[in-house]
């Protein structure tokens, strides 16, 4: 039964993602798009032009995090000192994150891809039914455009959070970095506790907060992971299962040790299961 689940998500995935391409490739046919992300889509599917503006310099192709891929430092991440953590976060953050190399290849094959380095947009606005971008001098027309802006984290913003977002510590109440590493980017995401768990800002105010544990990237900077994504599961879903699994147990502690000190039990068997194997003296006959 398991396996016959496994084959119908599989199927049913694979139908979704198909049908997703199959019309995103029939939107984009004959259309001038700008993708801020990856933009191998668009390009297979015949579209007159893709434009591509990153406001580095260069691709990032330094890739920071997988140096410290290795057990020691993968497992023991999170018991860093905070200097540490923080520095390794903004590091990461002044080298950007690195694509695949296979993907660049792709992307560059194609004629009509071109890429703009140091290119932020200054201005966007619509006219009629295309996109006006200004980009230095130059004034470029889509049809539409793709924006991969990154993650912005702050706790304060969510509106879900919102009753008591006031309450969780944040890094920069926690930690504060050197003149030239001073990042505010970093400093409002959440600092989490060992099990990926919001802390208090000031101790007693919101005990509640404890429970509520964050497995998505807003744990990056605790945790030094894109959490969420792949190489944080084998460490990360287990501290959080086992911590959620301590707090339950023990908030019901009374009814735990009434269970495991209880009278209520059956025996497994009986005394006569042994009963003929119970040695016995032997009785003694007096000789007269």
């Amino acid at each position: 039964m398991l396996a016959a689940g496994s084959l119908l998500l599989s199927a049913l995935y694979q139908g979704v993602a198909t049908a997703a391409r199959n019309w995103l490739v029939d939107y984009l046919n004959e259309r001038s798009p700008t993708n801020l992300g990856a933009s191998l889509a668009t390009l297979e599917s015949d579209v007159k032009e893709v434009h591509l503006f990153a406001r580095r310099s260069e691709i990032a192709s330094l890739p920071v995090n997988r140096v410290r891929g290795y057990p020691g430092a993968y497992y023991n991440y999170p018991q860093l000192p905070d200097a540490a953590r923080w520095f390794q976060a903004w590091r990461f953050n002044q080298v950007g994150s690195t694509p695949p190399p296979d993907a660049i290849a792709r992307v560059t094959a194609f004629s009509n891809f071109h890429l703009h380095l140091s290119a932020p947009w200054r201005t966007a606005h619509n006219q009629g039914d295309r996109i006006l971008a200004q980009v230095h001098d130059d004034v470029f027309e889509f049809d539409f455009a793709i924006a991969g802006t990154g993650y912005f984290v702050d706790p304060t913003k969510r509106p879900e959070l919102a009753d008591f977002a006031h309450h969780i510590a944040l890094w920069r109440d926690r930690y504060q970095p050197p003149a030239d590493q001073q990042q505010e980017q970093l400093s409002t995401y959440p600092y989490l506790g060992s099990a990926h768990e919001y802390q208090e800002k000031i101790l007693g105010s919101a005990p509640y907060l404890k429970d509520i544990h964050v497995f998505n990237p807003a744990g990056f900077v605790s945790f030094g992971l894109p959490i969420g994504d792949v190489p944080s599961i084998c460490r990360d879903v287990p501290a959080i299962v086992e911590r959620i699994s301590h707090d339950l147990f023990f908030a019901d502690w009374s009814r735990h040790e009434a269970r495991i000190t209880s009278n209520n039990i059956a025996p497994d068997f009986e005394a006569s299961l042994y009963a003929n194997a119970v040695w016995k003296q032997p009785a003694k006959v007096g000789v007269s």
